[in-house]
């Protein structure tokens, strides 16, 4: 073998074995994160309970079938979904554009020429060449870019996963509030039944002579002032529909899967924290921020090695000849193989300045990762406060309420004994309507506390979906 094709040999197995160390302490949890070893707030479940649920599909625990069926509609066809599916897919297609840099090139050319100069007799020439090329990756600045683009793709996928996150925890908590207004709505009808009875009675008593005009408005009052408060609420119901519709892909007039007699979900399962740094990492946005990081350091070590100099090796092979038939003559051929070496003497330090804003660029990383960090654990700790208080409130106010239906009731019955006046009814209707809507409201903004706990936690996602969204934008690229 000539000399020069051992040395081309060697460069190729530099080239084959040469690895750069990304090896970076920006992964690293800041250190207002690492030392919290337990979570302020009690858990709802102890980490080793049997009750616990995994919380990839945390909604089938309410046992809700409308609930599950809007969910798994708005995964499918929220815009917000096909959008990260898209982006997913691009950063595939970037990935794989980046990764076929570090393989050979290869083309192919043909032209056809006739020529003729003056009244001279004109001549043709024929030409077919194959070019080669590749540029060897002796010091890993293309591999660096590949880690790269893998890492952009790792974060288009986490952000997949925030969309789903996001979209199934709005979607839960935009039913749980249609459920209350519903609720409220027939709550009000219901009282109004009631208050219409009590009018209807204190009409018949001031007929008899037992009623005065006084109690006979009081009582119409009350009728107007519900009759009143029920159309807001109406409206709202309808609005709310209107946005579950959009959430589930559809136009707001479009018919849902909704129940004719709604009740108000609540969370069977169990909810199981581990220590904080371990339960954080489920979090999309949180593998969001550590695959931009990995990024950031990759591309800081591609722009450190960017000024080193840089190997290639190029080969042709050209057949020329004066007829289309002579070009498979062997004479016609002829071979070309070349080795070049490269380097920057100078450029004004634009290489410098390039390594310094990857530098700058990771730091921000690095920042946004550490906000990341300290956001999820001031959510999660939040959501488990909120939580820990309406689950104290729904005991109250189911308390209260039942208290206060018993005290309308036997407010009416002595009314209607003539034991009291028409104020002591009203205020008993009263107290019982406000007892029973804040009961209402508590066993909704319960089961709504639970769905924010879980969002905080990243349930509606897992890590394992990762690979899993990838390989799928992988088949559907191609």
């Amino acid at each position: 073998m000539p000399r020069w094709g051992a040395a081309l040999v060697g460069v190729w197995l530099l080239g084959a074995c040469s690895t750069v160390s990304v090896t970076d302490d920006a992964l690293a949890m800041p250190e207002a994160v690492s030392r919290v070893s337990a979570w302020q707030t009690a858990s709802p479940v102890p980490p080793d309970s049997d009750q616990a649920l995994p919380l990839t599909a945390w909604w089938l625990a309410f046992h809700d079938d409308t609930l599950t069926t809007l969910i798994n509609a708005s995964l499918q066809a929220h815009s917000s979904v096909r959008s990260a599916q898209a982006a997913l897919a691009q950063s595939r297609a970037q990935r794989d554009v980046t990764e076929a840099a570090t393989l050979p090139g290869l083309r192919a050319s043909g032209a056809a020429q006739r020529a003729g100069t003056g009244s001279g007799a004109t001549s043709s020439a024929f030409r077919a060449g194959l070019d080669a090329s590749w540029e060897l990756d002796v010091f890993g600045a293309r591999r660096l870019g590949v880690e790269a683009a893998e890492a952009d793709l790792l974060a288009a996928a986490a952000q997949l996963g925030q969309a789903r996150v996001s979209l199934a925890a709005e979607v839960a908590l935009t039913y749980l509030e249609w459920l209350t207004q519903h609720q409220r709505l027939q709550v009000a009808r219901q009282n109004l039944i009631w208050q219409e009875e009590a009018q209807q009675i204190t009409l018949w008593r001031q007929q008899a002579g037992l009623a005065s005009q006084l109690e006979v408005d009081q009582t119409t009052i009350l009728v107007a002032q519900t009759r009143a408060a029920i159309a807001p609420i109406a409206s709202s119901l309808q609005q709310t529909r209107n946005a579950l519709a959009v959430l589930v892909g559809l136009p707001p007039q479009e018919a849902l899967p909704l129940p004719a007699e709604p009740v108000i979900p609540q969370w069977t399962g169990g909810i199981a924290l581990d220590i904080p740094m371990t339960t954080l990492r489920q979090r999309p946005d949180v593998q969001v921020a550590e695959a931009r990081v990995r990024a950031a350091v990759a591309r800081r070590d591609q722009a450190a090695v960017a000024s080193y100099p840089t190997f290639s090796l190029a080969g042709s092979m050209d057949w020329r000849a004066p007829r289309l038939t002579d070009l498979l003559d062997a004479s016609a051929l002829s071979r070309a193989l070349v080795a070049s070496v490269g380097a920057s003497l100078f450029d004004g330090g634009a290489n410098r300045a390039r390594e310094q804003a990857q530098m700058a660029a990771l730091e921000q990383a690095r920042i946004a990762l550490e906000a990341a960090w300290l956001s999820a654990l001031q959510e999660v700790e939040g959501a488990l406060l909120s939580l820990q208080s309406s689950q104290q409130r729904v005991l109250l106010l189911t308390e209260a309420a039942a208290a206060a239906a018993r005290a309308e009731d036997l407010a009416r019955q002595r009314y209607q004994s003539g034991l009291i006046d028409t104020r002591a009814l009203l205020d008993a209707q009263r107290t019982r309507l406000n007892a029973e809507s804040e009961q209402v409201t508590a066993l909704a903004t319960r089961s709504a506390d639970h769905v924010r706990l879980i969002k905080a936690l990243g349930g509606g996602w897992s890590r394992d979906e990762l690979a899993q969204d990838m390989k799928a934008s992988r088949h559907e690229d191609h």
